[in-house]
């Protein structure tokens, strides 16, 4: 059976938060109000005391407009890859496959499934490999 997903090229931009709640909510809810989209969002701890909150925007260009408007301070753009598509049994399995054949180093990740049967998955290779990943994929 053949698996219908896409594989497409993202930017993705981080800002450091202290590790506190309503951290996330309040840059979220300002994102929101600019008109902001984002395909996916994560957060994860840096230290003790620090979280990382990383943005893939829908539109690079109105996230960095609207970051400098609000003095938001973010790091980036950087490169990433994002599929989303029907999740089935090895369809991780087989993008994997596809970067390890072209020697291509998946550094982190991050996925999940909707429980209707579709997957979104965030794939991190080191800015040196974004070439030869996104050549391996077909992109």
């Amino acid at each position: 059976m053949d698996m219908a997903f896409t594989i497409r090229r993202v930017d993705y931009f981080y800002t450091t938060v202290k590790d506190q709640p309503g951290e996330a909510y309040n840059l979220l809810a300002l994102l929101e109000g600019v008109g902001v989209n984002l395909m996916a969002f994560t957060a994860i701890p840096i230290g003790p005391l620090h979280t990382q909150l990383a943005l893939f925007p829908e539109e690079t260009l109105k996230l960095q407009s609207e970051a400098q408007k609000a003095g938001l301070v973010l790091e980036g753009p950087y490169p990433a890859l994002l599929a989303q598509g029907d999740d089935e049994l090895g369809a991780l399995a087989g993008i994997h496959e596809q970067l390890f054949q072209a020697h291509v180093n998946v550094y982190a990740s991050s996925g999940v499934s909707d429980g209707q049967g579709s997957f979104g998955y965030v794939i991190y290779v080191r800015p040196e490999e974004y070439d030869r990943a996104v050549k391996a994929l077909g992109i």
